[in-house]
């Protein structure tokens, strides 16, 4: 069912507040240590996937901004839960929404709980499909948000989709932090691709959309929220 339920009011993150902090940086480049992943390497990890589990009809679980700027266009799709993941922000940028100076959060999915989200099913060119959303989903090299099948219910039935988690010891895993500690990294963070707190309220506004409420990201969002306020007040958050 769309919309919010009763009792819950409005988002305290807004367009406007975002617009306080919302600015572009310089993109860095890859650290130092990792590099960019070359289209053999892409293609690789394309070829590597589908010799774990070639489908016949490919599902993608959307937990984040797949949600709200998929980059391609779905043949179907469907609710879905993901039980044994939950939805964090414990991936750490040094570029994209961040710099090395200030990193940024990103979401991933890590083990523990469910995760609400949605499943799409891609078009039949499953090599060319996975290689797009290789390009979009991993980052340096080697990557710490990896490819991985997972099992997923839907009111249709279960369904084995492809997502993409959070390696634990990969260098770029930030672990289970308290949202106090996301919020401010959130609320100051940006990079060439703009604001982390735009990511967040993208995020947040399209999973209230299409009718998911993470209790985690919203309490992160009204944290946001307040310390953008109080920021530009010149004051510590309530």
């Amino acid at each position: 069912m769309k919309g919010k339920p009763a009792g819950r009011g409005p988002m305290a993150l807004t367009a406007d507040l975002v617009a306080r902090v919302e600015r572009i940086e310089p993109d860095p480049g890859p650290e130092p240590g990792t590099a960019e992943h070359s289209d053999a390497e892409f293609d690789g990890l394309v070829e590597q996937v589908l010799s774990q589990y070639r489908p016949e009809a490919l599902w993608v679980f959307a937990y984040g901004s797949l949600i709200w700027n998929p980059e391609f266009v779905p043949v179907e799709q469907r609710p879905a839960t993901a039980p044994g993941w939950h939805r964090s922000f414990c991936l750490k940028l040094t570029r994209w929404r961040g710099t090395r100076e200030l990193p940024a959060l990103m979401l991933a999915l890590d083990r523990g709980g469910s995760c609400n989200g949605i499943v799409y099913r891609l078009r039949e060119d499953h090599f060319g499909q996975l290689g797009q959303l290789m390009r979009r989903e991993i980052d340096a090299n080697p990557p710490t948000n990896v490819p991985r099948w997972i099992k997923v219910r839907t009111r249709e039935g279960p369904l084995r989709a492809l997502a993409f988690v959070a390696a634990p010891d990969g260098r770029a895993y930030a672990g289970r932090l308290p949202p106090e500690q996301v919020a401010d990294t959130l609320a100051r963070a940006a990079g060439h691709w703009g604001s982390s707190a735009q990511y967040l309220f993208r995020t947040v506004s399209k999973l209230e959309e299409s009718g998911i409420h993470d209790r985690n990201l919203w309490r992160i969002q009204d944290l946001v929220a307040r310390q953008i306020i109080a920021s530009a007040a010149g004051a510590e958050p309530a």
